[in-house]
């Protein structure tokens, strides 16, 4: 293709942008808590969490070469962290989710936000996050971790 490199060399860049955008918004609450806890300014905050990030990175990029014997819990620091937010965090997070759009939501501001106007479809969403979800959320969650392996035949 002609001007492939450019194309190619264009898409990185601002793969490298978005990225840094995306970096810049997720770090912006352990800066804003070392400013108004630790009374520190805003560029030694930055370089802080900065730096903690970057460590953490490093741990992880080593996972994959001289940092490839050093085990926690059985798991690389990269295995470590996969699992981490893939098998923990993500399920937690939607059980918390489930729990809170269900039982702490009130009836009127979810009808309101779902615009759902038939009030059996609304009961059965209610019914479904307020039990179904949780409780089948649960039960991955101990499927996912080892906890019960029941889903292990059936599945694969």
């Amino acid at each position: 293709m002609p001007g492939g490199n450019l194309f190619g060399g264009l898409f990185f860049i601002l793969l490298v942008l978005a990225a840094w955008s995306s970096a810049i918004s997720l770090i912006e609450p352990a800066i804003t808590w070392l400013v108004e806890n630790k009374q520190i300014s805003r560029r030694r905050a930055s370089v802080t969490a900065g730096f903690a990030v970057w460590l953490l990175g490093l741990f992880t990029v080593f996972s994959s070469n001289i940092g490839s014997e050093w085990l926690l819990f059985g798991m690389t620091m990269f295995g470590l962290l996969d699992f981490l937010t893939a098998n923990i965090m993500l399920p937690l997070g939607g059980l918390l989710i489930a729990i809170f759009s269900g039982w702490v939501l009130s009836k009127n501001t979810t009808q309101d936000e779902l615009s759902i106007q038939s009030a059996f479809v609304y009961h059965l969403w209610r019914v479904a996050v307020r039990y179904i979800a949780p409780l089948a959320i649960f039960i991955i969650f101990l499927n996912i971790t080892g906890i019960i392996g029941y889903f292990t035949g059936i599945i694969g």
